[in-house]
């Protein structure tokens, strides 16, 4: 092997290390973690058919993922969670009642992450994949929080 070729593979090497080592750092949240683990564990939440998660933890913020946007009709979502809402009007008492019941599972879920000494806020996120995945295309909006 030449100079040239060794140098090479030797910067390409470190350049590769590098991104790596990046790529590592940025994935490793074990406070997101610790924080997720809490919502995993509630019975009341394990059984609702969405799952809230931390997405992000920063200065004392948690952020959470929600289905919830207004950007995004109600009865697109909840005729997901719960089929027999596809054909019913966004009036129907049944939908107006799974609305309620994503709230009261949104709150729950802020309430037990606010109740953790850690964290003095929590913002909410759009969760687009989620949504993306089950067909939902949500316009793309600004996060809440870009301005900090």
């Amino acid at each position: 092997m030449d100079r040239f070729t060794r140098i090479y593979s030797i910067a390409i090497g470190v350049l590769a290390l590098v991104a790596v080592a990046f790529w590592i750092k940025s994935m490793w949240q074990p406070d997101v973690w610790e924080l997720d683990a809490v919502l995993e564990t509630d019975q009341k939440l394990a059984s609702y058919p969405y799952r809230f998660r931390v997405v992000a933890f920063d200065q004392g913020v948690a952020t959470l993922s929600t289905p919830r946007s207004f950007d995004v009709p109600a009865y697109r979502f909840l005729a997901i969670l719960d089929p027999s809402l596809g054909n019913k009007a966004d009036n129907d008492p049944a939908v107006l009642a799974a609305q309620q019941d994503l709230i009261d599972h949104q709150q729950r879920a802020q309430g037990l992450i606010l109740a953790l000494p850690e964290v003095q806020a929590v913002d909410w996120e759009l969760d687009t994949q989620w949504l993306s995945s089950r067909g939902i295309m949500p316009a793309a909006t600004p996060s809440p929080r870009a301005d900090r």
